[in-house]
């Protein structure tokens, strides 16, 4: 079903930190000065605009989602301004649900009763790290156990839970990392993005990379340990939606150092597709079979740069007698033997 998100930014508002590797108005692309300007009347004319170029299908679902900062850690009033001057297109049904992003340490009782109030229907939680050095030594500036009883109490509520991770932060380590994969799967988020650590100009990370005190991943590292990750959601069943930070140019020119790619996620997907099909093909080489099949959807990943995962695999021998096809029925992120 086609589904269109109408993005608002409100950047830094509501962060009652500013984590060692965080400059949301080079992430958003929205300068502070703009971000402070948001309000009723900016978010009702950010909706009409987006609902009048798309030109709605009538099944299309349209959610309005408030970006960046960390909505829950804004002044009740300011959150009931925002969420107000959305409700109106859910009460006419021209919208169909809003979506808010904030802190886990942000989330109680009272805020989850006001979300409700507003007919709030999804919340991602940036928890980056379940692992209390790496929250520690990134100034996150709250805990694991915060992130815990936070997701908790927003399923037990009925809300749509995604958590925000990230690969690659101070004091991170693949063990750490892949215990922090398995805990946030075992928490039963309906979703997860993952995000490569960056150095972006003007954090505090900058500092810490030019002093010598902080390396970044490589990207064939940064890509690995994606991977590693999306293989814990894969089998617990959670959907990652995305993986790599969304590209613009105000982002590509205040990148110091770090695992960059404009395509971090299929790079992903094309390592994840290949890693698959390499075991299965391999686990049934003696059993003949001639179809290995790939959803239609997935063909670009799969195939990678100039057929670069097709040629490996006949490198390797493992296509002899085999037709690779591409199933428009097929569901993505999945590979079939016949």
């Amino acid at each position: 079903m086609p589904h269109l998100i109408i993005p608002i930014f409100i950047a830094h508002e509501g962060c009652p930190h500013r984590c060692i590797f965080c400059d949301q108005h080079t992430i958003t692309g929205n300068p502070a000065a703009e971000s402070r300007k948001i309000g009723l009347e900016t978010v009702k004319e950010t909706i009409e605009k987006w609902l009048a170029y798309s030109q709605r299908e009538q099944k299309a679902t349209v959610q309005v989602a408030f970006y960046g900062g960390s909505f829950t850690g804004l002044p009740i009033q300011r959150q009931k301004e925002l969420l107000g001057a959305a409700r109106p297109y859910l009460d006419d049904v021209r919208v169909d649900s809003i979506r808010i992003s904030t802190r886990p340490d942000y989330i109680d009782e009272n805020i989850v009763s006001l979300l409700q109030q507003y007919s709030v229907s999804v919340v991602e939680l940036g928890i980056q790290s379940l692992d209390p050095h790496v929250l520690e030594t990134s100034t996150r500036g709250h805990t694991d156990k915060q992130s815990e009883s936070a997701v908790h109490l927003l399923r037990e509520s009925g809300f749509t839970v995604g958590l925000q991770v990230m690969c690659g932060l101070p004091g991170d380590s693949t063990c750490r990392l892949m215990a922090t994969a398995k805990k946030a799967a075992e928490l039963g988020p309906d979703f997860v993005r993952i995000y490569p650590t960056l150095v972006i100009k003007g954090s505090g990370l900058e500092k810490m990379y030019l002093e010598g005190n902080y390396r970044p991943l490589s990207l064939l590292k940064a890509l690995a340990l994606a991977s590693r990750m999306k293989e814990v959601f894969d089998r617990h069943h959670i959907r990652v939606v995305r993986m790599g930070l969304q590209t613009s140019l105000e982002l590509e020119k205040k990148i110091v150092a770090g695992p960059y790619h404009p395509a971090f996620g299929e790079l992903v997907l094309t390592r994840d597709l290949f890693s698959r099909a390499r075991k299965l093909l391999h686990r049934h080489r003696q059993k003949a079979p001639k179809i290995l099949s790939v959803a239609a959807a997935d063909e670009s990943a799969f195939r990678g740069k100039n057929n670069a995962s097709l040629k490996r695999l006949a490198a390797l021998g493992l296509l002899e007698g085999i037709e690779v096809v591409f199933d428009k029925e097929q569901d993505r992120n999945t590979i079939k033997l016949y």
